[in-house]
């Protein structure tokens, strides 16, 4: 999916928008568009702002200037219809009394008057959804029992079951071990390509290489977005790490050496607001 430097049929759309938490602002003036189909990743420092970005699309942030629309409705303070949010396995409070059924049942709250109590037909639909996910005969066990790979899927299962236009998901491959954050990718690709579009977060840049179609290099400004293979070389990341970074190409291979470099510190420079976009 190739994006559209005017804006126009954009699903999400930030423009010139400022966001922060009380006196601290954590961007500026900062324009985005995310389109129908599009599988995205954003890329950057943790503490620069990429999961602030998140929730200021889910509705979480206060806009302090600027706008934000979804599907062309500007977003109030509550999540927009038809999106799916999968936070952070770190943020969620893992003794809570809850079943994996119950998890996914929280993300009817939209489309249900009856809950917590389920219908047949919701509760056919959530096991339907877990044995798709591969969960299902995890329905009534405590979300703490899973592995962080099951309870990931438990989080993904609650985000769909609404069936969303737009799933957001803040790091959905932290804490995972490799094959698992490979899984991942490949059920959030499959889901792309069934007509879900996708924005996540990550700090592995090299699983962006090999599975994501479009990245965004973010530090509190849009440093470039465009294709890995276009964006992904040592002055881009180097710029939006504030570190050297050093990228090998081996044919149509992409790796990147994200540890930074001891005494090696590159000096920010001026972002330009935008670098390899159509």
């Amino acid at each position: 999916m190739v994006a559209h430097s005017d804006g126009k049929g954009a699903l999400v759309s930030l423009h010139d928008v400022t966001c922060g938490y009380q006196k601290k602002i954590v961007f500026r003036n900062l324009s985005l568009q995310i389109y129908p189909g599009q599988f995205a990743g954003l890329v950057g420092p943790s503490g620069t702002g990429k999961s602030t970005l998140l929730k200021t699309i889910l509705g979480a942030v206060p806009v302090l200037s600027g706008s934000v629309s979804v599907s062309g409705n500007r977003v109030s303070q509550q999540t927009p219809p038809h999106v799916g949010y999968v936070p952070q396995i770190e943020t969620v409070d893992w003794d809570f009394p809850v079943t994996v059924e119950q998890v996914v049942a929280m993300g009817l709250y939209r489309h249900s008057k009856r809950l917590p109590w389920l219908s047949r037909p919701e509760r056919t639909r959530i096991h339907a959804l877990l044995d798709q996910l591969g969960i299902g005969s995890f329905t009534h066990r405590h979300i703490k029992a899973l592995s962080g790979g099951e309870q990931q899927r438990v989080f993904l299962a609650r985000a769909l079951i609404g069936n969303p236009q737009l799933l957001i998901l803040d790091e959905p491959t932290s804490g995972v071990d490799l094959k698992t954050q490979h899984a991942i990718l490949h059920l959030l690709g499959e889901l792309n390509r069934n007509g879900v579009t996708i924005l996540l977060t990550t700090h592995d840049l090299n699983a962006v290489a090999r599975h994501l179609p479009w990245v965004i290099c973010f530090n509190q400004t849009i440093i470039a977005q465009g294709h890995p293979e276009e964006i992904f070389t040592s002055m881009t990341l180097s710029r939006t790490y504030d570190s050297e970074m050093s990228v090998v190409r081996q044919g149509d291979v992409i790796l990147v050496d994200d540890s930074p470099k001891a005494g090696l510190h590159f000096k920010r420079q001026t972002h330009p607001s935008t670098q390899g976009s159509n």
